[in-house]
């Protein structure tokens, strides 16, 4: 015993001697007293104990220090007594309950020792136990839990403690959460490799979770505990919450980075709105390095693909680049072999891409404005925007780079988020339109305006009214820099203004409104996106029809001429049309069939047609003599976009229902003649594409766009003057196309001129026009359609020819198939391109002579003009040689219809001509006229045509006055000879140099000096307003009138006439003396 005393005694020495040692043995000591304080508590004997005890006495009341042990063991799922309980969550903190009983305290749980056992649990490698973030959300659970169970206590005092209890649970989970996403490395955690992921993200899907969280069905997550994500969030410290926000960002995404419209990206999109409701969940994703990536090579394409926002924007059901396409395929998955599916499955997709796509709109535009309200983040999102804009000019291009511009998909997007947003000022009637400020397109340092094309100014024109309005000009800053755009199709592009230093104090000191930076960019965007993806419709309509018609061609082809070649072509254009209607009809799904897009985008560009005439003084005529600068400088395609979306509103059924259409209408009345206001002439002619588009059929049903041309005020006044000068001015556009240009857009106006000619308001107006313009602008119009109607028939018939002589080859079969293969393609093709040519060209010009028929009833005058007279006989003639004359039978064809050519039609207008026009002739000019022509003249060719129009069944009123014309035709030739023949050998310099006939009114060019015909160079004028011999300009009014010359030629003619009368006199007077009888008194001849 001795002995193991002094072996206590040395060892207590040596522990003694060492401190940390001492520690250790004390902690030791402690150990063996909690164990056997355990053993005492829980033995068989004290448990039976205490059950016999409870028979008899009444359970004891808990204290409150108790209660609070209970509730945060329950909380915490940590025991500082090793109770060996059955729960394997609960972690026994042995360290932790050492230390307290070395400090003297109690093993028992509190508000004081709780962050401590928090910091233990958290800190120790205990087997089995949840990972750091899990259990830190399960304490935020429990003490929810638990904070219900507290309500029912009815000891107010206890319960408001034990409240406080929990709550302070509460925020040191949510504190404890943001320590460990912020410094994941802090606590031990198994899982922490096994995810790239926030814990967080399935908290926030679970807290915005909805019915349907992606198409085709739901998503399970994590369920979040009540208020804890409120918690984190609000009122947090930026620092700390700004690396948790981060990672949340760009896990959003990466989730829709690949997602087309059918993948699930509501779910991620609900999460970001969610995200940024919090103030700092706004202020942190703005500041993200990734809201505008930066960068040398920074594109279109790499801010939609690598910005916070551009994946959600990208989020489609178009058509995109193969590697940037979304996931599923929405044209494989719901439109592949849609020819052989039921028209209800197309249907349903239709449905279901306009809804999701309209949930992300509005989840987008949610988003957006929830930025834009608070004044910390709106104007980093106007820099997204326009930045957005900027880097993606290019998609103006008729040609665009897929991989350095952003998707049509995501500039739809985000033209619809733009109209949501502009929905506020929207109502063109409101006075909100009045702080859109016209300056912002010279001074607003956002949106980059300076490749644009301008309505009219030209540069030096707009550096002048820059200089002439900057104040910064005034001391001597320097002068604007302007770029000129290369040349538009109208050869009149015009750059506007390019940042300088001139105008970069103006810029600075001018804060523009929301309303005015919304309406520029909703602009901008719009004609880089839904405008855009308009013109890919069409295009690729045109496609699928080129590839259908080379199809057709192939197959004919593989039908007289079998071979593997062909075999190979047309499933390779099977493949390609296949391929393209997938991809027509996701245009379809998502544009065409959303109505309100369309009626979004019609409200706010009837906003921008108030907006601009506002910039001239309103709706009314006439227009001021000068283009107000204001108005000249506003980029051209606000207009062109105006027009395109009409034109593309107007071919899809029920779009413009509801839509008032007047401010179009007087827009377009307005500008569609006035080159002074808008100089494109294309642009001009898209105006009248529109009124074709309104124009009410001839089936004789009731339109909603029949008042705009029947009933409305400036329509009646202006519309037909306007579309005659339209006619005329299209003829030079500047563009090396313009020879072909003019026959669609004049087709355009024809079709118009001859619906508003049975409409007796503009029939009169026309009359009227035909009266006052009579050698002004409807004699100009005259000029041109004959000269249409002239080539067009002539191309035309010349082109039949040429088809025969195919039509003979193709029909030779033995010697067609020795021909290789590859020429007997493309002379199939030409074959094809020829037939189209045809109907074409002899649509027109059927078009042109029916235009001329109807109007010549009524209407006379100006085509008896002496410039005018012998180009419409001239013309006639012509036609009607090719119609009766010998070579009538080559033009046969077999299916004559095919080809829009009628020639019994043709021949009854012509000859309505020739009767209208002879019945106006009060002066008998018009024969004299038809017999001057050489060329097609022929007195056989009026018998002929009256012959098959007695064939052919016409009205013999009119059969009958055709034949008395041609009597006095045939007359009035026999006179021209007897005059020719009196006039004898005439003076060259009585003869006009251009044509060589007598003149009759001699005038000087001022130019150069040259004399001719008054008649003959005003017909030459009215084509080319050009001195003929140096090219220089000449209009009527600077003709000189050669009065000597006249007077000489006059008495030429008198002289020459007298001579002839006198040898005549003397001829009868031989010829009397010459038949008398020798003696005088009987003649020879009775």
């Amino acid at each position: 015993m001795q002995e193991s005393i002094d072996t206590c005694a040395s060892l207590l020495r040596i522990v003694v001697d060492n401190r940390e040692t001492l520690k250790l043995f004390l902690i030791l000591l402690i150990y063996i007293y909690i164990h056997q304080f355990h053993n005492l508590r829980f033995s068989p004997s004290s448990s039976n104990q205490s059950g016999k005890m409870s028979t008899t006495t009444a359970k004891p009341q808990r204290s409150s220090e108790e209660i609070e042990d209970i509730i945060l063991r329950k909380i915490f799922l940590v025991t500082l007594i090793d109770s060996m309980g059955n729960d394997t969550r609960v972690v026994y903190l042995e360290m932790t309950a050492a230390e307290i009983l070395s400090e003297g305290g109690e093993l028992r749980l509190s508000r004081d020792l709780m962050e401590r056992v928090l910091v233990d649990r958290l800190s120790g490698n205990f087997t089995s136990a949840e990972p750091p973030f899990q259990y830190l959300i399960g304490i935020f659970r429990r003490a929810h839990e638990e904070g219900k169970k507290i309500t029912n206590m009815k000891d107010k005092s206890v319960r408001a403690q034990m409240e406080l209890v929990v709550n302070q649970a509460k925020k040191l989970s949510v504190s404890y959460c943001r320590i460990h996403l912020g410094n994941p490395d802090m606590f031990p955690d198994s899982e922490r490799t096994k995810s790239n992921v926030s814990p967080l993200l399935p908290l926030i899907f679970s807290e915005v979770s909805s019915s349907i969280d992606a198409f085709g069905g739901g998503s399970s997550v994590a369920s979040c505990p009540p208020g804890f994500l409120d918690e984190l969030f609000r009122d947090s410290d930026y620092d700390t919450m700004e690396p948790i926000l981060k990672q949340l960002y760009e896990d959003l995404r990466g989730i829709v980075l690949k997602c087309s419209a059918l993948g699930n990206f509501q779910q991620p999109l609900r999460a970001l709105m969610y995200l940024i409701s919090f103030p700092i969940g706004a202020r942190a994703l703005v500041n993200h390095q990734w809201w505008i990536p930066k960068g040398a090579y920074l594109n279109g394409r790499v801010i939609e693909m690598t910005s916070i926002l551009g994946p959600f924007f990208h989020v489609s059901a178009l058509p995109d680049q193969t590697i940037f396409k979304g996931q599923p395929d929405v044209g494989q998955q719901c439109f592949s072999e849609s020819s052989t599916r039921r028209p209800a499955d197309l249907l349903s997709s239709f449905t279901t891409i306009k809804t999701v796509m309209n949930n992300l709109y509005d989840g987008l535009a949610e988003i957006l404005r929830s930025l834009l309200k608070n004044t910390s983040t709106r104007e980093n999102v106007l820099q997204y925007i326009a930045e957005v804009i900027n880097k993606n000019a290019s998609r103006a291009h008729i040609q665009v780079d897929p991989i350095s511009s952003a998707s049509s998909g995501m500039f739809v997007n985000l033209s619809a988020v733009m109209l949501r947003l502009c929905e506020p000022f929207l109502d063109a009637n409101s006075s909100k339109k009045d702080k859109i400020d016209p300056k912002y397109v010279f001074y607003g340092s956002r949106l980059d305006f300076k490749e644009l094309t301008a309505l009219h100014a030209s540069s030096e024109e707009v550096s002048e009214f820059l200089n002439k309005n900057n104040p910064a000009n005034a001391s001597g800053g320097e002068n604007m820099l302007l770029d000129s755009q290369e040349a538009t199709s109208s050869g009149s592009g015009v750059g506007l203004l390019q940042n300088n230093n001139a105008v970069s104090s103006q810029r600075d000191s001018t804060n523009y409104s929301f309303i005015c930076e919304c309406f520029f960019m909703t602009a901008r965007v719009l004609n880089l996106g839904l405008l855009k993806a308009f013109s890919d419709f069409k295009h690729l309509v045109q496609d699928i029809s080129r590839c259908e018609d080379s199809l057709s061609t192939l197959k004919t082809m593989q039908e007289q001429a079998p071979s593997p070649r062909l075999v190979q072509d047309i499933a390779r254009l099977e493949k390609e049309i296949e391929a393209f209607t997938q991809e027509k009809l996701c245009y379809e799904a998502q544009i065409l069939r959303d109505g309100g897009l369309l009626q979004q985008a019609l409200s706010f560009y009837q906003l921008m047609v108030v907006w601009l005439v506002g910039r001239i003084g309103g709706f009314k005529m006439p227009l001021p003599q000068s283009c107000p600068m204001e108005f000249a400088c506003m980029p051209e395609h606000f207009v062109e976009d105006v027009m395109e979306l009409l034109i593309f509103a107007s071919r899809i059924p029920r779009a413009l229902d509801g839509v008032k259409l007047d401010d179009f209408m007087n827009f377009i009345i307005m500008f569609m003649a006035s080159p002074e206001y808008i100089r494109n002439p294309y642009l001009r002619a898209k105006m009248v594409e529109v009124l074709n588009c309104w124009m009410p059929r001839r089936s004789g049903s009731s339109s909603v766009t029949s008042s705009l041309f029947e009933g409305h005020q400036l329509s009646v006044q202006y519309l037909v003057k306007n579309l005659l000068k339209l006619y005329v001015d299209i003829e030079f556009t500047g563009s090396h196309t313009q020879f072909y240009d003019k026959f669609n857009i004049r087709h355009n106006i024809a079709e118009l001129l001859e619906y508003l000619w049975q409409v007796p308001v503009h029939q009169n107006a026309w009359k009227q026009i035909a009266k006052e313009e009579e050698k002004g602008v409807y004699l100009n119009f005259l000029n041109f359609l004959i000269n249409d109607s002239i080539f067009l028939l002539d191309e035309s018939l010349n082109k039949i020819l040429e088809l025969k002589e195919l039509e003979a080859e193709m029909s030779n079969t033995a010697e067609w198939e020795q021909r290789p293969a590859q020429e007997r393609q493309e002379r199939t093709r030409l074959f094809h391109s020829q037939e189209n040519i045809i109907r074409i060209d002899m649509k027109l010009a059927m078009e042109d002579v029916s235009m001329l028929a109807f109007t010549t009833e009524q209407i006379t005058a100006p085509f008896l003009l002496p410039e005018m007279v012998e180009r419409v006989a001239s013309m006639l003639n012509y036609f009607l040689l090719q119609l009766v004359g010998p070579q009538r039978k080559s033009l046969s064809l077999k299916d004559p219809e095919k080809y829009e050519f009628r020639p019994k039609q043709l021949l009854k207008q012509i000859v309505n001509i020739y009767v209208h026009l002879a019945r106006g002739d009060n002066e008998d000019i018009f024969p004299s006229a038809i017999t001057k022509d050489g060329r097609s003249y022929n007195d056989q060719l009026f018998t002929e045509a009256a012959n098959v129009l007695r064939r052919i069944g016409e009205d013999p009123r009119i059969i009958q006055a055709f034949d008395d014309l041609g009597k006095k035709t045939k007359a009035a030739a026999s006179e021209a000879l007897d005059a020719e023949a009196i006039l004898g050998d005439i003076p060259d310099e009585f003869l006009d140099p251009i044509q060589y006939t007598l003149m009759k009114d001699p005038v000087i060019l001022p130019s150069s000096r040259m004399i001719v015909d008054r008649p003959v160079i005003q017909r030459h004028l009215l084509s080319d307003a050009t001195d003929p011999f140096n090219r220089s300009h000449l209009t009527p009014d600077m003709l000189i009138p050669d009065t000597e010359l006249k007077q000489k030629i006059e008495e030429f003619v008198r002289s020459q006439q007298r001579k002839q009368q006198g040898e005549e006199m003397s001829m009868q007077s031989s010829s009397k003396s010459s038949i008398q009888s020798p003696n005088g008194t009987r003649p020879l001849i009775d």
